[in-house]
């Protein structure tokens, strides 16, 4: 069953109140309410489309995945950038540090001037570190090479083939209605001192560059972005629209990381992160994460995806303004309160009928495998692997007394308890739960 959902408020808060540590609420006849339509900013989930754009052009011979990035931009070679790579952009093993403010610098010219004379954090290739700078260099790539901005590359490759309407950068002022609002942004918790983001991209680099940047800067709705994660899982296409060749399509479901466990990384997707995948997590589970508080799961193993779109920094960012804009994530990342949930589409379109649905990630008695998923999406607390001290131990991954007490596990242990007891089995038959 297709699940899509809107729950709390698109635009509540005016500001926030640094001095009394509370939000600052609009009048009740000025807020918004989520919608199904509410247009987010997806903030790092643009990695996403800057790497689709990527593997297009590569697929179109027009760029190599191993080929030096200063072969396409002379002026990147500086600094002990000469021998990066487009893959090492596209799956951040570059050696390019977090990020830097591009933004104080105030012409183009400038920002482009840091990033040449930016040097590696370490020699590429040799360490996994997330960096937004991976994907602004993939962006400047992309133009150079076909010619046209990355807006217009988002629009004429993507978005318009596969009817997603409401995905852009910069939209227009007759959106902001629709549109979730972000952070009261100001010095000192932001880099810039900007009122309440509403209707323009929350990311400072990304607003310092106009707004279209490769690492942030695209506006989506969540059925706009079940689209593009059913045409993903379709191998590409849509309907009648194909915009990408299914060979193509695995490369972003491949780990190219393998040399750095924990860091899986097909090309742009994150691959096999339980942080935020939870029980989708497996190998070839993709997907991606946006500051703002937005996320994108997808498991070709099942066939399914999830979307979950939230305003988390509104109006400040998780943890209070003390909070750095930095990776990586927090130990405890807070859930998105206001969120959309598509699962599939509606009867009769290319991506019907929906995947069939899947089993309760917490088993009564969690292995040492499904111990951590059951910990990621019902709360409880992993088990270390098994022991010998028990037969129960031994069945269980977890010592003598230890069990998840989350009430997702519970209840379905007491479901399970239950289904023993009208069960036949014990009486020599066989059958299914």
């Amino acid at each position: 069953m297709a699940l899509h959902q809107a729950i709390g408020s698109a635009v509540r808060y005016s500001a926030y109140d640094e001095k009394t540590d509370t939000a600052v609420e609009f009048p009740v006849d000025q807020q918004i309410a989520m919608t199904e339509d509410t247009v987010f900013d997806l903030a790092s989930i643009s990695k996403l489309f800057t790497s689709v754009l990527a593997v297009q052009q590569i697929e179109r011979g027009a760029l190599e995945l191993e080929e030096r990035v200063a072969a396409y931009l002379p002026e990147f070679g500086g600094a002990g950038k000469q021998d990066m790579t487009v893959r090492q952009l596209l799956t951040h093993t570059s050696g390019f540090r977090a990020w830097i403010p591009l933004y104080k610098e105030p012409t183009r010219e400038g920002k482009l001037r840091l990033l040449w004379n930016e040097a590696p954090a370490s020699a590429p290739g040799t360490k996994y570190l997330y960096s937004d700078l991976n994907l602004v260099s993939l962006h400047l790539v992309l133009e150079a090479i076909t010619g046209r901005t990355l807006d217009a590359l988002l629009h004429d490759e993507i978005t318009a083939p596969l009817g997603m309407h409401r995905t852009r950068f910069n939209p227009p002022a007759s959106w902001k209605p629709k549109i979730a609002a972000t952070e009261d942004a100001r010095l000192p918790w932001s880099g810039l001192d900007r009122g309440l983001v509403w209707g323009e991209v929350h990311d400072e680099n990304a607003y310092g560059f106009g707004g279209v940047a490769g690492h942030a800067g695209v506006f989506s709705t969540a059925w706009d972005l079940a689209v593009l994660a059913r045409t993903l899982l379709n191998g590409g296409a849509y309907g009648r629209a194909r915009i990408l060749e299914p060979e193509s399509v695995e490369l972003m479901f491949t780990d190219f990381n393998t040399a750095f466990p924990g860091d899986e990384h097909g090309l742009g997707f994150e691959l096999h992160q339980h942080w935020y995948m939870g029980a989708m997590a497996t190998p070839k589970t993709a997907g991606h994460t946006g500051f703002t508080g937005t996320s994108l799961v997808l498991d070709p193993s099942t066939d399914s995806f999830l979307v979950v779109l939230g305003n988390s920094v509104h109006p400040a960012r998780a943890g209070g303004p003390a909070a750095p804009r930095a990776w990586p994530p927090p130990t405890t990342w807070p859930a998105p309160s206001p969120y959309a949930l598509p699962t599939a589409a509606p009867p009769g379109s290319p991506a019907w009928p929906p995947p069939p649905r899947p089993r309760s990630p917490c088993p009564p008695s969690p292995s040492p495998r499904t111990a951590p998923v059951c910990a990621v999406r019902c709360g409880g607390t992993p088990s270390p692997g098994p022991t010998a001290s028990s037969s129960k131990s031994r069945r269980t991954g977890a010592p003598p007394g230890r069990r998840c007490r989350s009430r997702p596990c519970a209840r379905a242990r007491s479901r399970s308890r239950t289904r023993r007891a009208r069960s036949p089995a014990g009486r020599g038959a066989s059958g299914t739960g």
